[in-house]
């Protein structure tokens, strides 16, 4: 028999992630009426989000009366995401941020008469002071809640009610969280947006690592690649090795070693099995890799110790805007 709860609220998840891609993502569950957090949080990727088992756990939390939170995660930067908490939004307010070229990846009804817009403004991880200061700006233009504008809020999922007592419909039940638009890649202004809010000088910060050729030879780059394959039993562990993420792996060591970024794509190009292998536009590939490289990997053990269990009120967080989320 189909779970037809089970299956809108994974059509939420999957529309709204689906439009603003990460690495991984940070999910924070909060009591409503305690306004303690559910033990530990946790980093998923959008496969483990996405999958059966997790939104029978996060929906089982939210009938318990969890909020549920989500924040694309980049480590101790911001991975080009900026929210927007617009409460008791103006009903043009979409329509004006896409005038205005500061249109929303993804905006949700939170309850009637409040959204949450995301605005994608930079492809790699900014700085936390130049992304509260686009959050800022964005507050300011649109009437958003400015204690909700940092660098790294949390913003709620899709698919989930909105568990505050105050945001109650008149019948009594708890509103859902619904997506109401979606759009894939930069807003159009984006890059002003950054200019703002970056002096010149540091403004070249914010792109991707160059990849221009350093001189490297063959053999010294096929060393260095098989030296981790061999450390990390690539061959032994995995029949078909995905070569993308051992490329991912790799650049993330010698990033971390201290290594030109240059250097590194030179490694990647010269060593990596079968390169461009389907790689359309392999420079513009090596300069992704390298900008989802240049941050470290997430912690190991931020994991919550047992999903299966019902939950029951941790102590008491920090009451801080950011820990609450939004709306």
């Amino acid at each position: 028999m189909v779970d037809r709860g089970l299956f809108l609220t994974s059509q939420g998840i999957r529309r709204q992630l689906a439009a603003m891609p990460c690495e991984l993502y940070l999910i924070r569950l909060i009591h409503s009426r305690t306004r303690r957090a559910f033990p530990g949080e946790r980093l998923w990727t959008f496969a483990q989000l996405t999958s059966a088992a997790t939104v029978r756990f996060l929906r089982a939390r939210n009938r318990e009366g969890c909020d549920v939170y989500l924040q694309p995660y980049a480590e101790d930067r911001n991975p080009g995401y900026i929210l927007a908490d617009l409460d008791r939004a103006d009903p043009t307010v979409l329509h004006t941020m896409r005038a205005n070229g500061h249109e929303p990846c993804v905006a949700l009804q939170t309850s009637p008469g409040n959204l949450q817009a995301w605005v994608r403004v930079s492809p790699v991880p900014l700085e936390p002071a130049v992304a509260t200061a686009v959050a800022r700006q964005l507050a300011r233009t649109y009437c958003a809640d400015c204690a909700s504008a940092d660098w790294r809020h949390l913003g709620r999922l899709a698919g989930f009610t909105n568990q505050k007592p105050a945001r109650r419909l008149l019948s009594g039940q708890a509103p859902w969280v619904r997506v109401v638009h979606t759009m894939f890649g930069l807003a159009r202004n984006a890059d002003a947006l950054l200019s703002a809010a970056t002096p010149t000088p540091a403004a070249t910060q914010l792109r991707a690592p160059t990849v221009t050729p350093i001189p490297i030879t063959g053999v010294q780059a096929l060393e260095i690649y098989q030296h981790w394959m061999r450390r990390w039993r690539i061959v032994e562990r995995y029949a078909e090795p995905d070569w993308s993420i051992v490329d991912l792996w790799v650049a993330r060591q010698l990033l971390a070693q201290g290594r030109p970024a240059a250097e590194v794509a030179a490694v990647l190009r010269l060593a990596s099995p079968n390169f461009p292998r389907r790689h359309g536009d392999p420079d513009d590939y090596l300069r992704r890799t390298l900008a989802r490289a240049s941050f470290p990997a997430p912690p190991r053990g931020l994991v919550w110790s047992a999903h299966a269990k019902a939950s029951t009120p941790a102590p008491a967080v920090n009451a801080r805007s950011n820990s609450a989320g939004g709306r």
